[in-house]
């Protein structure tokens, strides 16, 4: 028996999960996002990490993320908005890490996420890569970029 969930990205249909083709075990990065951002986050990221796409989206009745998920540079995420205000927010201590291969790549990617964040670690050579970013992007997402 071969079993296949079918969904629509653009006006295409293509294959999202086999079920014959799913590890018993999946690890991917959760972004829980607060005040319904989560769509937007996950829009930016995949209008400025290449290879990137929402893969799958679930509303409630009020337009918020229910859960989503995607692929951001070939990483599997998934997000959600929680429905409850908690006392805590993202935390710089887990990032998500972007290797780019060329400066112009990464000049691009660090500029898009900066906007309307923080900087923790600008962009420098450190000593142990010639170009590094450290930063926390506008919707509070901890992200740390490298030149290969």
């Amino acid at each position: 028996l071969f079993v296949c969930c079918w969904f629509v990205v653009k006006p295409v249909c293509k294959p999202l999960i086999c079920v014959a083709d799913m590890p018993a075990t999946a690890v991917r990065t959760f972004l829980m996002f607060q005040d319904g951002k989560a769509q937007e986050a996950l829009r930016f990221y995949v209008s400025i990490l290449p290879n990137s796409s929402i893969d799958d989206l679930k509303l409630r009745v009020d337009g918020t993320a229910l859960t989503a998920f995607a692929t951001l540079a070939g990483h599997s995420v998934m997000a959600s908005d929680s429905s409850i205000q908690h006392e805590f927010g993202f935390t710089p201590s887990t990032s998500l890490w972007v290797e780019c291969q060329t400066r112009e790549e990464f000049d691009k990617i660090t500029s898009s996420l900066g906007e309307g964040g923080k900087f923790l670690m600008p962009a420098d050579n450190y000593g142990f890569s010639q170009r590094f970013a450290w930063l926390n992007d506008r919707f509070t997402v901890s992200w740390q970029i490298n030149l290969a």
